[in-house]
């Protein structure tokens, strides 16, 4: 196996961090070794599953979705791709790697969109105590909206990882979009905060990610009963969860990319060279033939 040797004396970049305060590190492209890392991950013989809701009319992204996930999820390793639809009939015939399989879940369909973030988590959680933990060691929970548009490897698991948020990088903490009603579960007050996360894509060990999405699916229920609403939906009970437990592994916004935001001013002027290696895009609709239009803030 070859790779470029380690360089100690030379960073990796001087203008981003590529550690947390707490020591986890913050993945970007070139800070890693894929051949090493995904070596080791084969010795261990490791088992992902890929976590995707598909219901309603997002049942029209699950096609790009997976075909995308195919190409670029976890090239090499085993991934068991679980898919929660109401119409199982819809799904896409996909004929994949070896090593790699489509288990196909019925969920139930919502019209309130915070009815089908609580069903998401509560659905996650009791999934991850009763199967998941019986059938694979990681868990990646992505929303159906997205395009894998680069290699997403071994490199991202850990016990437990998040994403940056692109729409919030590099912002203080006071213009985060935290949920700021002190009666919310998800109250984070504006003297707290490292950084803010992306719902759509989240995971780690499966016991971590049932942790995470119980005390989620929990809050959410007792804010529902108190009549209270929250700003970002089961992003907010999220970063809440991830501001106390702190997350093992921090992915870049490469991970979780919008490509119309590198036209704005400020990402052009803190990116390096104005460009950053998308991996995944969040609004595929921008870049291929989609009739379906949605809220490009949402997703199942």
């Amino acid at each position: 196996m070859w790779y470029y040797q380690s360089k100690l004396l030379v960073p990796s970049s001087e203008n981003i961090a590529i550690q947390t305060p707490w020591l986890a590190p913050i993945v970007w492209d070139g800070t890693f070794q894929i051949q090493i890392l995904s070596q080791q991950f084969r010795l261990q013989n490791v088992s992902i599953g890929l976590v995707v809701f598909a219901t309603g009319e997002y049942v029209a992204f699950l096609k790009v979705f997976l075909q995308t996930a195919e190409t670029y999820f976890m090239e090499g390793h085993r991934v068991k791709y679980y898919i929660f639809t109401d119409q199982p009939a819809s799904v896409p015939l996909l004929r994949t790697s070896k090593g790699r399989q489509m288990v196909i879940l019925e969920a139930q369909a919502s019209a309130h969109p915070l009815n089908t973030h609580i069903y998401r988590m509560e659905v996650i959680s009791h999934f991850s105590q009763q199967r998941f933990a019986k059938e694979v060691d990681y868990l990646v929970c992505a929303h159906v909206n997205m395009v894998f548009c680069n290699s997403v490897g071994v490199e991202i698991l850990s016990s437990l990882f998040g994403t940056l948020h692109p729409l919030f990088f590099g912002l203080p903490r006071q213009l985060l979009a935290y949920e700021r009603q002190p009666q919310s579960q998800a109250y984070i007050s504006e003297d707290e905060g490292d950084f803010y996360y992306s719902g759509a894509f989240f995971g780690g060990k499966v016991l971590e990610v049932y942790r995470l999405t119980k005390l989620c699916y929990q809050a959410m229920m007792l804010d529902q009963a108190a009549h209270i609403q929250v700003m970002r939906h089961d992003e907010s009970y999220l970063n809440k969860y991830l501001l106390y437990n702190k997350p093992t592994k921090v992915l870049s916004p490469e991970y979780m990319w919008n490509k119309e935001l590198l036209n704005r001013q400020r990402f052009q002027e803190e990116l390096i060279n104005g460009e950053m290696f998308v991996r995944i895009s969040k609004y595929p609709w921008t870049y291929t033939h989609q009739d379906f239009q949605g809220d490009p803030e949402q997703g199942q």
